[in-house]
Parts: structure tokens; sequence; C-alpha cells
């Protein structure tokens, strides 16, 4: 049965059509139990698609497998937790790091400024002494 555009709307007003759940997905974190729990349940296993069978259960990719050993082996157990991220900054920290960056950009532009202001200075002088020194040729020539 096809259903009319008028018809899913007021479905979907009705409370019938939830939001899709597919369309903002979550990232899926493993913890380091889980993690060797599973190397060692697939490492275990000798049966002919068994191994496979296992990754689809558990919704895993052979590149998860590599990268788990690898670390276990290496002996990053810490490798294996969660990554962390960095605690989230306050508004007055977030402020205060764009003032800081203003105010470096700011003195490179004064620097900049100044030495362009000393260039004009030195270029000014030497066109003084080469007119003080035309000046002067031209008053020894009779």
């Amino acid at each position: 049965m096809t259903m009319t555009s008028a018809a899913l709307l007021t479905r979907a007003k009705d409370g019938a059509v939830e939001d899709d759940p597919a369309a903002k997905p979550k990232r899926r974190r493993f913890s380091a139990e889980y993690k060797l729990a599973i190397l060692d349940e697939y490492e275990r296993l000798t049966d002919a698609g068994a191994k496979g069978a296992l990754l689809r259960r558990e919704g895993l990719y052979s590149s998860h497998i590599v990268e788990w050993r690898r670390a276990r082996d290496a002996g990053a157990l810490k490798e294996l937790a969660p990554k962390s991220r960095p605690a989230k900054r306050s508004a007055e920290q977030v402020a205060l790091d764009r003032a800081r960056k203003k105010i470096e950009r700011l003195e490179d532009d004064l620097a900049k400024h100044r030495l362009a202001l000393e260039i004009q200075g030195k270029a000014s002088e030497l066109l003084e002494r080469l007119l003080a020194e035309s000046d002067e040729e031209k008053r020894q020539q009779p």
C-alpha cells in the first residue's frame, strides 16, 4: 500500500512515525576489557568461518582486531582503553585565548609598522643627503 505525503505527515504528527535513529549516528566506544575479551575469543576460534561469524555478530571489522592486537602486543593496555577527549573549555577560557591571539597578532602588526617607519625615516634621510650634495655641487660649479 502506498501512502501519500499527506497521509505520512498525518502519521508523523500523530506520533506514529518516530525520528530516524540513523539521522545522527553515534561513534561506538569499546572498553579495554571488551577488546581483550574479543581478541581472546577471536584467537581461540579455529573452525572455518567462525572468525568472520564473530566479527559479524559483534558488528566489527578485521581492522579492529588488527589494531587492538597491535596495541595489546606493544603492551599499551592504556591504548586499549577508550580515548578521552580534552575537557571542554569554559566560555571565559575561550574568550581569554581569543584575546591572547588578538594581542599577539596586534603586536606583530605593530612591529611591522615600526620597521616600516624606520625604513621610511632612513630613506628620507638618504634623500635629504642626496639633495644637499646636489645643491653643493650646483653651488661649486661656475
